[in-house]
């Protein structure tokens, strides 16, 4: 019988970049629902587990909740026949995700043009004005 090798908790999260208490957490809600227990009772984990563990993070990062990513991973158990769905939830992932980066584009061009400002301000360009305080 081909052995599979197996991981702690620990040495995953090492290599997924999870702290111990999250990866606890994703296995107590049933995210990583095909990890086994040693005769200890401590929890191990074989590549696949590992391989799910890192996509789980990627949609974390992505914004997905914990509701929408166990959505997601009853429709990668459905097979083929939910495909569509999976590409649909990915897309409007996508869609925040890019709203997101034009919010963030948008604020860092007011963050460079107030330095731009301040920077004239300082040089004697031009005359600080303020919206807050009453200038004469």
């Amino acid at each position: 019988m081909l052995q599979t090798e197996t991981y702690q908790m620990k040495e995953v999260c090492e290599e997924v970049g999870l702290t111990y208490e999250t990866l606890k957490y994703y296995c107590n809600e049933g995210l990583v629902p095909n990890h086994t227990r040693d005769k200890n009772n401590y929890r191990i984990f074989d590549r696949n587990d590992i391989n799910w563990i890192k996509g789980l993070t990627k949609l974390r990062e992505c914004g997905m909740s914990i509701k929408e990513m166990k959505k997601y991973m009853k429709l990668c158990y459905e097979g083929e026949s939910s495909i569509q769905e999976r590409k649909a939830m990915l897309e409007n992932t996508r869609k925040n995700l890019e709203e997101e980066i034009t919010r963030i584009n948008e604020s860092l061009q007011y963050i460079e043009e107030k330095q731009v400002y301040y920077d004239q301000v300082l040089a004697g360009e031009i005359e600080l004005t303020s919206s807050l305080l009453k200038m004469e």
